[in-house]
């Protein structure tokens, strides 16, 4: 069993809370075990709960016009999400899915605005949502350059840090909607890489040059999609 106290005064959320803050949050959660592929919560239901994730990987993505999925964020351990819950509106506005079998702590929506009643719980609680906000803002702009190897290039620096080699569970696929580009994008993309031999994707486990990192090209242009392939999830 993880140490739940220990993960929610890591979090960017509870970081800055007194220890007794801490107990109380931990008291109004619970832990959650999901199947890969199993849904955590869907978009329009009424928002009971924010989340921390445990273990494994969480998706989130929201439903288009056209019936289309569009991933908004993958999760790691460790990460908060559905905080949206607590202030903008009632319902979750996308819906989580997890990627492989995962753990998560819910938090009751109800019982943290009664904590969010204290004043000292509350200024450490508004500015984690500020900081969140910030990474938003972030997240939009690198989602509107048009070079996708960047936008690849910055996947993998949030959610593993810079390396040589590393093991990734999330999917191609749920990469390349995770970088708003269709899969077909994706594999040329790899296939560019491979063949400077600036970065390897063999199953699970991808192997990376210090070229990649510097956004240097050998002997290859750098990626850009259509404006219709920037319009696809």
């Amino acid at each position: 069993m993880p140490d739940i106290h220990a993960i929610l005064a890591a979090s960017s959320l509870f970081s800055g809370l007194h220890p007794r803050h801490i107990d109380a949050v931990v008291q109004s959660s619970s832990v959650r075990r999901l199947k890969k592929g199993g849904i955590l919560f869907h978009e329009g239901a009424a928002g009971t709960a924010v989340y921390v994730l445990l273990s494994g990987t969480v998706q989130v993505h929201k439903t288009d016009q056209d019936g289309s999925e569009r991933v908004i964020r993958l999760f790691r351990p460790g990460e908060m999400f559905a905080q949206v819950i607590l202030f903008e509106r009632p319902e979750y506005p996308v819906t989580a899915t997890a990627l492989e079998r995962s753990e998560v702590l819910g938090i009751s929506r109800k019982r943290l605005l009664a904590l969010l009643e204290d004043s000292a719980f509350r200024q450490d609680f508004i500015a984690g949502l500020m900081r969140r906000q910030r990474y938003l803002a972030g997240r939009i702009a690198t989602l509107s350059t048009p070079d996708i190897e960047q936008r690849f290039r910055d996947f993998l620096l949030e959610h593993f840090g810079r390396f040589e080699r590393v093991e990734c569970r999330v999917k191609r696929k749920d990469v390349a909607a995770a970088i708003a580009v269709t899969p077909e994008t994706m594999s040329r993309l790899l296939a560019r890489l491979a063949q400077s031999k600036r970065l390897t994707w063999q199953g699970r486990i991808i192997t990376v040059h210090a070229s990649f990192w510097d956004g240097g090209s050998v002997g290859c242009p750098k990626s850009k999609e259509s404006s219709a392939e920037r319009r696809m999830p």
